[in-house]
């Protein structure tokens, strides 16, 4: 990049009067790690489906799972890692994302599948599920919200609004059980950065700016319903 000579007499006076200017290098500069958290699209319930897989998207999530791909392919970001939960749902969209892209490293975990951990409200599951819960969210935690070493990194992590405000409210530094009282939306952006000294710093928290408000559901009965063509 050419500078103007103006600004460019001026940086040499300013260096010679205060010295050489320090700049930090790649190298020696701390590291950060960005965890980029979405919720996957709407799905309908279906009896059918595996239990353990959950239904897959419906034709609304699949719509919103293209434009939240998109959002990541126009960021002016390099992305290091695609990771989604093994269910059906986070899967598809994560495949949809992944097709915008194509080159990011994509795998799946286990340790962000949905479920429940204690919460500050009653729940249907049992005590024993929500420390199952528990246990495995705060093993997601500590792998994924590390810091990064060796360089910044940025991954993408496909899974569960249960999961990403429990890891939320981890971030935080608040009472765990408090993550009820958050609501992200399907396919929302919540995005936590991992300094190198181990602190966390919460970007945002269920960022819907991608989806028209006439596309944004939460998985009650105000969601939209979407019909693809040829279809009833």
């Amino acid at each position: 990049m050419k500078f103007p000579c103006r600004p460019c007499r001026v940086l040499v006076i300013s260096a010679l009067l205060v010295g050489p200017i320090p700049i930090a290098s790649a190298q020696t500069a701390p590291a950060i790690r960005t965890v980029y958290l979405i919720r996957h699209g709407a799905y309908l319930p279906d009896p059918k489906a595996d239990p353990q897989a959950g239904p897959g998207l419906s034709t609304l999530g699949i719509a919103q799972a293209r434009l939240i791909g998109t959002r990541l392919r126009s960021m002016p970001i390099a992305f290091d890692s695609l990771t989604a939960s093994p269910m059906t749902r986070a899967q598809q969209t994560a495949a949809i994302i992944h097709e915008q892209i194509a080159d990011v490293p994509a795998t799946s975990s286990p340790l962000i599948s949905e479920c429940t951990p204690p919460a500050r409200s009653d729940s249907r599951d049992t005590a024993q599920s929500k420390k199952a819960c528990k246990d495995k969210l705060d093993a997601a935690f500590a792998k994924f919200f590390a810091p990064a070493a060796g360089g910044n990194r940025n991954d993408v992590l496909v899974c569960h609004g249960n999961v990403i405000r429990y890891l939320t409210a981890r971030a935080l530094g608040v009472d765990a059980q408090s993550w009820i009282a958050m609501s992200v939306a399907h396919t929302s952006l919540t995005i936590v950065q991992v300094l190198g000294n181990g602190a966390y710093r919460v970007i945002a928290v269920g960022d819907t700016g991608h989806v028209p408000p006439t596309l944004q559901s939460w998985g009650d009965d105000a969601d939209p319903n979407l019909v693809a063509p040829g279809r009833s």
